[in-house]
């Protein structure tokens, strides 16, 4: 069995654990309100601004010791994620929220704790842990991004400004995976693909614990977009 079929096998439960957060369900069946999406967006501005600082810790603790593909994919990874934050503040103001007040704000409780257990995960640990957390984030993603965004926009009737962040991530997830896929495959340590494991478990339930802090959505009707509000 190849590591990422065995990463899936062994995360199974707990990505099913997620998936079936009331939030995450009510949204697929349509049940959404503009509050519940604008406090997704903001506790994703709070864990996304730190992905590019991680990956570049993660990157400054494999240093010279591991093999040159490995460091160079850290770099790809890198190079990939900046500015996907703004993204999520555009996409608030475009929602009629305050991006700005979200900039300057701090996270929920459930966001800092998974982002500290990624530093964590880094400094103390295994570096090649937080791949847990790109399988878990990125997984996530291709699964339920798309489709979510479809849900919110036909319900909420936002504008497509509003869905930057959900539908490009969804389709850019779905090139990082099978590129993850393969760079997972290449990884033959025992102890890494242990550490790797071990932290995904954990980030399926830390990043459940962001959905369970934020506002269940309840079935709405239909609001006008920001930009026909304030004509």
């Amino acid at each position: 069995m190849s590591f990422h079929a065995r990463l899936l096998r062994d995360t199974a439960a707990e990505r099913g654990e997620l998936v079936s957060i009331p939030i995450i369900q009510g949204c697929l069946r349509g049940e959404v309100s503009q509050d519940s999406y604008l406090a997704f967006l903001t506790q994703a501005y709070h864990h996304v601004r730190h992905t590019v600082p991680l990956l570049q810790a993660c990157r400054a603790r494999v240093g010279s010791s591991r093999p040159a593909w490995l460091t160079d994919a850290l770099d790809e990874y890198v190079e990939e994620e900046r500015g996907h934050d703004e993204w999520i503040l555009d996409d608030i103001a475009a929602c009629g929220g305050d991006s700005d007040a979200v900039r300057r704000g701090t996270p929920g409780h459930a966001t800092e704790v998974m982002v500290a257990y990624a530093y964590d995960t880094i400094a103390r640990g295994n570096p090649l842990g937080f791949f847990g957390m790109v399988h878990v984030l990125e997984g996530t993603s291709v699964s339920l991004a798309l489709m979510a965004a479809d849900r919110i926009q036909a319900n909420l009737r936002l504008p497509d400004a509003a869905f930057s962040y959900l539908r490009s991530h969804g389709t850019l997830d779905q090139e990082h995976t099978a590129h993850f896929e393969l760079l997972m495959d290449r990884l033959d340590d025992r102890a890494d693909q242990d550490a790797i494991v071990h932290a995904a478990r954990a980030f399926y339930r830390l990043y459940g614990d962001v959905f369970h802090s934020l506002p269940l959505p309840r079935a709405t009707t239909a609001v006008a977009p920001a930009t026909a509000r304030a004509a």
